[in-house]
């Protein structure tokens, strides 16, 4: 699937989700949401949210301000091909006082890696280059990659050796810049496994090639805390969001309302010692919708009451 698509359908799910919620079920009592998460387990996580889940309505300024005022302490930003507007991000950024912790990287799902097309190659690689240096100008220490699609055209042999051979000539330019580059699990039918992934990442034998791990990604295939646990200090990054599967039906819903094991995926962070961030990956939303994410991620990820 898609980025693109699969933020839609996301948001789309997620929506209908909340639609047919009364007021007072988007929030629990302190007693609900003690029983429902267990045990406090201290991480040390920086709670962040996807700049474009803040409305694009709002000035970047204002963007980032309510950011830190609902509560969130880093922000993920796209990438970002015009100088001026960079320049226009950070200087908002450093105005609320608030981080921009990483990149989302925008061009590897339509122009990937593995592709056997030169031209398509070279585009993913110039797009990785413009998030390298973005982040290099937010002061930012990731860049988030989906490494390869497996398709009818491209093998998962071929995605794997292919994207292998892309990066490694992306890692010198990280090491100049000191910027992270992390692998993604997605719906692109490539790395199904943790033990795989695990293997993906070292191969590369550098520092500079770590995990950005999603959460909600495994769940229809997988259990989140035993990825946390086979990759343990791989993981750079993380992103949050939860998945709820029915029968033959399955949507991404609001944290807390799928099937994450919550204290499980918390208590799996503070074993491997994560203090990275840990940033929502939800549909946006106004200021009372991000709040209320902020409080959901203190208390199912955080562990706070």
């Amino acid at each position: 699937m898609e980025r693109t698509s699969r933020r839609e359908f996301l948001k789309d799910s997620l929506a209908v989700t909340l639609a047919s919620s009364t007021g007072a079920s988007t929030f629990v009592s302190a007693a609900e949401a003690d029983a429902a998460v267990g045990p406090a387990v201290s991480t040390g996580m920086k709670k962040g949210v996807l700049l474009s889940m803040i409305p694009s309505t709002l000035s970047y300024a204002d963007r980032f301000k309510m950011a830190r005022d609902t509560g969130f302490e880093v922000v993920q930003a796209p990438t970002t091909a015009d100088e001026s507007t960079s320049e226009e991000i950070k200087k908002a950024a450093d105005a609320a006082s608030i981080r921009i912790d990483s990149v989302m990287n925008m061009d590897h799902w339509k122009d990937p890696l593995s592709s056997s097309d030169p031209a398509v190659v070279q585009r993913s690689l110039d797009g990785m280059k413009t998030s390298l240096h973005n982040a290099k100008l937010w002061g930012s220490d990731a860049v988030l990659l989906v490494p390869a699609v497996v398709d009818p055209q491209t093998s998962y042999q071929d995605a794997w050796t292919r994207s292998q051979a892309q990066i490694r000539t992306l890692i010198p330019l990280a090491q100049e810049l000191g910027v992270v580059i992390a692998i993604e699990e997605v719906w692109n039918k490539f790395l199904l496994s943790p033990l795989e992934m695990a293997s993906y990442i070292d191969e590369f034998q550098s520092r500079w090639i770590k995990a950005w791990f999603d959460v909600g990604n495994v769940v229809l295939y997988g259990y989140p805390q035993d990825w946390i646990h086979t990759l343990g200090k791989r993981i750079a990054k993380v992103h949050i969001k939860d998945f709820k599967h029915t029968g033959n039906s399955y949507e991404w819903v609001n944290l807390g309302d799928g099937d994450v094991d919550w204290p499980a995926v918390r208590q799996a962070f503070a074993d491997i010692g994560y203090s990275g961030s840990a940033i929502v990956e939800l549909k946006g939303g106004d200021e009372a919708y991000l709040r209320d994410l902020s409080q959901r991620v203190d208390r199912l990820v955080l562990g706070k009451s």
